[in-house]
């Protein structure tokens, strides 16, 4: 059995209303293709699969096949590719990334009434590490 018929099998049998999601580990849009048809929510993680440039190609794979697309974690990254995402329909939040963004970086967006605005006033993803603390982590 491959992974998207482990996926079709639970789509099938999950309760009705429900959506799979999955994709969160993919590492390029070859290996999201790989899922479409068999997932309701295609995942890709801005951080994983080689920034923005793989994030469009994605994004136009779930387009072509009418797939709505999720982006997982790492908030601060993943908000300004998202603005150029048609098929996006949520970013995660999660909280332990949460906090080390807002610990190793400056420019981090804080979600105002659940919706992330990524400030469009500076270039690029807008954040800056903060170098002195970054270095004690530094292996």
């Amino acid at each position: 059995m491959h992974l998207d018929d482990g996926l079709r099998f639970v789509r099938a049998g999950g309760p009705p209303g429900m959506a799979v999601a999955a994709g969160e580990y993919a590492w390029s849009a070859r290996d999201v293709r790989r899922l479409l048809g068999a997932v309701d929510i295609a995942q890709a993680d801005a951080t994983r699969c080689g920034g923005l440039t793989e994030l469009i190609g994605i994004d136009a794979l779930c387009r072509a096949h009418g797939t709505p697309l999720s982006l997982h974690c790492a908030p601060a990254i993943s908000a300004p590719c998202a603005c150029a995402l048609g098929q996006l329909v949520h970013l995660e939040y999660f909280h332990d990334h949460v906090r080390l963004e807002s610990m190793l970086f400056d420019g981090v967006v804080a979600p105002v009434g659940g919706i992330i605005t990524p400030d469009r006033s500076v270039p690029g993803h807008g954040l800056t590490l903060r170098r002195e603390e970054a270095e004690r982590f530094r292996a």
